[in-house]
C-alpha cells in the first residue's frame, strides 16, 4: 500500500512539474509576441518618419502651446 502511494505522489509531481514548463513556454511565447508587435510598430514609425514633409511632432506641440486660445 505504501508503495502505491509513492507512486501516486511521483506522478502527480511529474504532472505538476509538466504543468509548470508548459505554463512557461506559454508565458513566453506571450512575450515574444509582444516583443514582435513592438519590433513591427518602431518599423512602421521609421518608416513614416522617413516620408513626412511637415513639421516634426515636437515642432507641431511647440506651435499648438504658442496658439492663444
Amino acid at each position: 500500500m505504501p508503495k502505491s502511494l509513492e507512486i501516486r505522489l511521483n506522478e502527480l509531481i511529474h504532472k505538476i512539474t509538466e504543468m509548470k514548463k508548459e505554463f512557461i513556454l506559454n508565458k513566453s511565447i506571450k512575450v515574444e509576441a509582444g516583443q514582435n508587435r513592438i519590433r513591427e510598430w518602431k518599423a512602421i514609425g521609421k518608416k513614416v518618419s522617413a516620408k513626412w514633409n511637415g513639421l516634426s511632432a515636437v515642432e507641431e506641440i511647440r506651435e499648438q502651446r504658442k496658439k492663444a486660445w
